[in-house]
């Protein structure tokens, strides 16, 4: 299968801490790669990755709260420096495009590539990008501002052809297509080859669910169902429940139920506190009620299973 990572960059919320970076992933699927939320520090983070992020393709921001979006025309004007011409793709809530163009013009004039901005409707859940093997769709969450999740999703992928096969009956490459898309083969004496005997099962597609800052949704589950990897954030434990209720931020405990509900198969718990010097008390709270679950960290690599 190819490759479909997350890495994070930044996990921390809002306010300043010593143990996190603000909010920052970078997704990699089918040799493609995509950012979500671009805080401070995301470009010198980067820089500390073994990916080529110079084929960064699309930014997808969650919500114009700082933490979330300081980073971006710092990397924006970074990647001008490096000589980057491939376009650049930035969804995000409409009313950052005015004050986006402003940064643009003060801080990145003589660009040699384009910055293309896509105004996000964060209240539906809908496609809004798609290529020949993948879609992002957005994930309408609540917080104190505009603000949606993201939804990257593998498009089903055709049967695996059997080499021996084609190599014992001597198919042509040119018929490798047609087979693929389950035509059967039927060799120059009229024998017809059943296409089952020539291919293996498709990879299931993958999914993965970035849910960015929001009060717990007990409707959310549907949107993510069955997603092999949910991020959800977490930003206190259940004793801080009245501080989550206030600022419109989750508990561990929340964001296991939506997994659990969800039928995920992993759980990344982020956007932590400043509180925490430990994040395990999260962990363990998580886990009294869904199994599987990881901390975000910066570093941190996750495969897509």
């Amino acid at each position: 299968m190819e490759p479909f990572r997350v890495h994070v960059l930044g996990c921390g919320s809002a306010k300043p801490t010593t143990r996190h970076l603000a909010s920052s992933q970078l997704v990699e699927i089918r040799g493609k790669l995509f950012m979500v939320d671009c805080g401070e520090g995301t470009q010198v983070q980067l820089r500390h990755t073994h990916v080529r992020f110079q084929k960064l393709g699309a930014i997808f921001i969650s919500h114009l709260h700082g933490d979330h979006c300081f980073g971006l025309i710092g990397l924006i004007s970074s990647f001008g420096l490096s000589g980057r011409t491939m376009p650049l793709h930035v969804y995000a809530p409409g009313e950052l495009e005015r004050m986006l163009h402003a940064m643009l013009e003060l801080w990145a004039q003589g660009l040699e590539f384009e910055v293309i901005f896509h105004a996000v409707d964060t209240t539906e859940a809908k496609v809004i990008y798609e290529d020949k093997s993948l879609t992002v769709s957005t994930i309408p969450l609540e917080h104190r501002t505009a603000c949606c999740g993201y939804l990257f999703r593998e498009k089903p992928s055709l049967p695996h052809i059997r080499r021996d096969m084609i190599d014992f009956y001597h198919i042509p490459v040119s018929q490798i297509l047609n087979i693929k898309n389950g035509a059967d083969w039927v060799d120059e004496d009229g024998n017809v080859v059943a296409n089952q005997q020539l291919v293996t099962e498709p990879d299931t597609p993958r999914a993965y669910a970035y849910c960015s800052d929001t009060r717990y949704m007990p409707q959310l589950h549907q949107m993510v169902e069955g997603v092999n990897l949910l991020y959800h954030e977490s930003t206190y434990d259940s004793q801080y429940r009245d501080l989550a209720d206030k600022y419109a931020h989750s508990t561990a405990a929340e964001a296991a139920t939506v997994a659990r509900d969800a039928h995920a198969g992993c759980l990344m718990l982020g956007h932590y506190s400043a509180r925490y010097n430990d994040e395990d008390i999260l962990l363990r709270e998580a886990e009294k009620i869904f199994p599987h679950v990881i901390l975000a960290n910066e570093g941190l690599t996750v495969d897509v299973v």
